[in-house]
Order: C-alpha cells, then sequence, then structure tokens
C-alpha cells in the first residue's frame, strides 16, 4: 500500500511537470457563423478595468511551482502518519484519475484523430455567463470561457474514459438514463481545446429571467438596447481560455448608466461561430448586495466527502437540490432588491454546462465563475477559489458580499474569513453548512479563521431552514438559537473532534486521507 502511496507523489510530479503553459498554436480564426455581422475589429483596450492584479495580464496562469510543491509536501506528511491505513480508493482511483484527464492535443492522441479529422469537426465555444461593471468609461464586461472542438467519440470508447471517474463502479451497472449522463459528461471532458483562436461575441437584450427558462427566478431587468458585436482584444490561451474584461458601448442608448440605477441588466452573450456559445451577461451597478455562492453540497447534492457517491451524484445521476434550498434563494431574490447572484465553482469548465443548466432551472439567475484550464493542476484546488473572489471583490468594491458554501471543503474554510479581513466591510454575511453534523463527513475542518470575525457576520446552520428570519440587509446574520459549537480549531462533529487535538485524526478514520482525496476529488467536483 506504501508503494502505491509514493506512487500518487510521483504523479503529483508528474502532473506538475505537465502544468507547463504550452505556446499557442497557429490554428485558423474561429469560423464565423450567421450571427456574425460586418464590423471593423476593436482596438484592443486595456483589460485592467479595475485596479486588480488578477486582471492585468487576463491570458497569463499564475505562477504555480510553490503552490504544487506545498501540496506534494502535505501529501507526503499525511502519507507518512497514514502508514498503511491509506484507503484503496485514495491509492488507487485518485492514481488513476490523475494519470486519466488528459487535455488538448492529449485528447486528440487518446482518441486517435488525425489532423485533418481534427480540422473537419466544427468549433465550439464555452460562454461563460459573465457579470458586467460600471466606471468613468461606461459598463464592462468579463467575457470569459474556452474555445474547443467536440470528437465524434464512440460509445464504447466513451464507456471505457466513463469508468475512469467511476470509483468501485462499472458503468454497465448503471441504468440506462445514468449510462446516458455519464457519457455526455466524458464527451464534454475529452474535447480539444483551441489556443490562439480570435473570438467574437454579440450583445442584445436579453428578456426576462423567467420567460428565458430560468425558473429560479432573479431580479434583474432587460434593457431598452445594447446591441453590439465585439472583437476580444487577445487570442485564446494555449488550452483555448480567453478572460478579458471589455467595454461595452450604448450607441443604440438603452442602457442604464451604472450610476444612475440599482438595477441588475440583462444581455445575451451570443459567441459567433458556435450554436451553442450563448450566455448572459448581468450588468452590475457599483452598489448593492452580491451572493457569491458555492454549487456543491449546498445547493445540490454532492457528497464530495463521500467519494464514489461524490463522483456518482457528478457523472451519472441527475442534479439533485439539497432540501429547500432553492425556497430560501427565491426569498432572497425576492427580499433583497436588486440582489446580484454569482455562482463560484471549483469545477474544472468543461462539467460546467451541466451546472449552469441546473442552476438556471433551480435557483435565481447570475452570473458564473468556474476554474479554467490554466488551472488544471493540484494547485487549483489551493489557490482558484480565492484568485476568483479576489476577482469579483476588486471589481465591485463598494458592494457588499453574502458569502455560501460549506465545511467540506478546506480552501472555503480558509478564504471566507480572510476575505472579511482582508476586504473590510464587504462581507456582509458567511453563511456555512455544517456537513459533519448532518451527514457522513469525516473530513475535519478548521474554523480557526473566524475566531476575530464577529458573530453577527457568520454562522454555521445545518439545514436550509435555519437561514430564515435573518436580517441580511441590516448586517445581522446569526441566528442565536443555532448552536454554532465552534471551537476555532480542527473539528468534525461525526468523530467528535473539538480544537487543537484534532489537528491529527485517528488513522483510518477518515481525517488524514482528507487532504490527499480532495487533492484528486476535488478536480472534479469541489
Amino acid at each position: 500500500m506504501l508503494q502505491k502511496a509514493t506512487l500518487l507523489v510521483a504523479l503529483l510530479d508528474a502532473y506538475a511537470l505537465a502544468a507547463a503553459v504550452p505556446e499557442p498554436t497557429n490554428h485558423p480564426a474561429l469560423h464565423h457563423g450567421s450571427r456574425v455581422h460586418d464590423q471593423a475589429p476593436l482596438a484592443a483596450p486595456d483589460p485592467a478595468i479595475t485596479p486588480s492584479p488578477a486582471l492585468n495580464d487576463p491570458t497569463k496562469t499564475l505562477h504555480r511551482r510553490n503552490i504544487i510543491d506545498d501540496a506534494k509536501n502535505d501529501v507526503k506528511s499525511y502519507l507518512t502518519e497514514l502508514g498503511s491505513n491509506i484507503p484503496s480508493y485514495v491509492a488507487d482511483g485518485v492514481a488513476n484519475f490523475f494519470q486519466d484527464f488528459p487535455s488538448g492535443s492529449a485528447v486528440q492522441t487518446s482518441l486517435g484523430l488525425s489532423d485533418d479529422q481534427l480540422a473537419a469537426l466544427p468549433t465550439s465555444v464555452l460562454n461563460i455567463p459573465p457579470y458586467g461593471n460600471w466606471t468613468d468609461q461606461g459598463w464592462n464586461v468579463r467575457f470569459h470561457g474556452n474555445v474547443y472542438k467536440q470528437p465524434n467519440t464512440t460509445t464504447e470508447k466513451l464507456n471505457d474514459l466513463a469508468n475512469v471517474f467511476l470509483i468501485g463502479t462499472d458503468i454497465d451497472q448503471l441504468s440506462a438514463s445514468e449510462q446516458d449522463q455519464a457519457r455526455n459528461l466524458t464527451a464534454s471532458i475529452f474535447v480539444v481545446q483551441q489556443g490562439n483562436e480570435t473570438v467574437q461575441m454579440h450583445l442584445e437584450p436579453a428578456p426576462s429571467a423567467g420567460s428565458s427558462g430560468q425558473s429560479g427566478g432573479g431580479g434583474a431587468v432587460t434593457p431598452a438596447g445594447g446591441d453590439q458585436n465585439l472583437t476580444l482584444p487577445y487570442n485564446t490561451t494555449g488550452e483555448g481560455d480567453f478572460d478579458v474584461f471589455l467595454p461595452i458601448a450604448n450607441t443604440t442608448g438603452g442602457l442604464l448608466a451604472g450610476n444612475e440605477t440599482q438595477e441588475i441588466q440583462r444581455l445575451n452573450v451570443y459567441a459567433n461561430g458556435s450554436e451553442i456559445g450563448n450566455a448572459t451577461a448581468y450588468l452590475v451597478p457599483p452598489t448593492g448586495l452580491t451572493v457569491i455562492s458555492d454549487v456543491d453540497d449546498i445547493l445540490r447534492v454532492t457528497k464530495i466527502y463521500q467519494p464514489k457517491e461524490g463522483l456518482l451524484n457528478s457523472f451519472a445521476r441527475p442534479f439533485t437540490p439539497w432540501l429547500n434550498m432553492p425556497d430560501i434563494y427565491a426569498n432572497w431574490s425576492r427580499s433583497l432588491p436588486d440582489t446580484h447572484f454569482h455562482y463560484l465553482t471549483t469545477t474544472p469548465e468543461q462539467v460546467t454546462r451541466n451546472y449552469m443548466d441546473f442552476i438556471y432551472k433551480t435557483y435565481p439567475g447570475g452570473s458564473f465563475d468556474t476554474r479554467p484550464l490554466n488551472f488544471s493542476d493540484v494547485s487549483a484546488t489551493l489557490s482558484i477559489r480565492k484568485f476568483l473572489l479576489d476577482k469579483i471583490f476588486q471589481t465591485f468594491p463598494q458592494r457588499k458580499f453574502i458569502l455560501v458554501a460549506d465545511t467540506s471543503n478546506s480552501d472555503i474554510m480558509k478564504d471566507y474569513p480572510q476575505m472579511a479581513k482582508q476586504y473590510p466591510g464587504q462581507v456582509q454575511c458567511i453563511f456555512l453548512r455544517n456537513t459533519s453534523a448532518t451527514d457522513d463527513d469525516k473530513f475535519p475542518y478548521d474554523t480557526s479563521g473566524f475566531q476575530d470575525l464577529n458573530q453577527t457576520t457568520y454562522m454555521f446552520f445545518k439545514v436550509p431552514d435555519d437561514l430564515t428570519n435573518l436580517d441580511i440587509a441590516g448586517g445581522n446574520c446569526y441566528n442565536s438559537t443555532i448552536p454554532q459549537n465552534v471551537t476555532f480549531g480542527t473539528q468534525d462533529e461525526l468523530l467528535g473532534l473539538h480544537g487543537a487535538a484534532a489537528a491529527v485524526a485517528p488513522p483510518g478514520k477518515g481525517g488524514l486521507a482528507g487532504l490527499v482525496v480532495a487533492l484528486g476529488v476535488a478536480m472534479l467536483i469541489l
């Protein structure tokens, strides 16, 4: 078993080496479809609309070597203390996951596609619903997503690939509908990203949330204008990603100025040359409330802390809301006027269409953030959420934020209280579902970051109804009838761990294995 543990560390080394960003290849420009209108390309503006270092060079990846080294050292330390009690799904399932998650040219090779076959495939765009901010130059929209080609993969091959992600289960053991979902999601992972592509967008007013099929609601309004075509100032990265703030015009009139309204305005965003590259942009005024919400185990049932269940719930089973959480968000949408909803998940961007479809059918419409391929290695579990949180906080320095997630994510337990300290006055509320108090979650969590925060600004809760009857607008986010049991240390209700003594959980109980499991499984379903 220890030999398998050593293999996991070696795989982390190999993955760190493979994470180097390749130079963009000279692909032809993105084919323009029927939505293209004649237009001269815009001059490249400065994408740093707000004073955010994260926005200064949107096509570059953060330096990640130190983060990966730290992760490897943590794994070595944990494996040493675990000894022979390493669960088999850590040594086997997670290791296989690291080996079999190719992208770009690796997908082309694994599927046996020739260059001519690849060139014949249509180009698609993953267009992630963006937010826009108001500055002295007017509205600016953060366009982000990925350009790729979808190979025609056989059912047999998709079955083989899907089995990589199923711990202790074979796709043949699933129902017909679950098999279809597993194949569809697997197909979305094994795509060939297109680097060095020019991306063009078409914008037009979007209908209201209800009429556009977003049954979850949302308070945004349809502007009277905003039609235009834009060419993004940078080509896609070697991994096919694009992420840039770009000023939009109001030449047709109808867009309300951000300093003259509190209403959030909706624009449809079409990626030209791709029939499925559609999204909705949310123009968010400088002041007001923004809900930043995680998705897994807070908005839907995932059970990331049970790797087999977590993967089945992500790959094969229909996405299911967690209890009556949709009612809570719908009430917030009604009772907190002009609230902006932003969904931030560190799920890899290839699989986020299922997430976006679920959100817009179940929860209020809003912008979205996910993990770009530039963060396709172990560092994503340690850095990407903070990177995305910093970006939106610095984009809206006058807005107040409501942060919602659960205790099973170690990065959230560190990042959420850090945001309250790093951006004084901007964090209105922090709501964390305590999964160890209700579910079979044996991953200890660290509450030490909350020690210096005012109790009225945060609450650990068990069920959605705990979030009712709170004065969120007034900044009172704590229901005194809900026991907190916070020790400001490492704890886990299920294991009876509280405080400093819980820093190292008993071998075999899941605590020490937590980091190792999370490094692998969180690559997909954090």
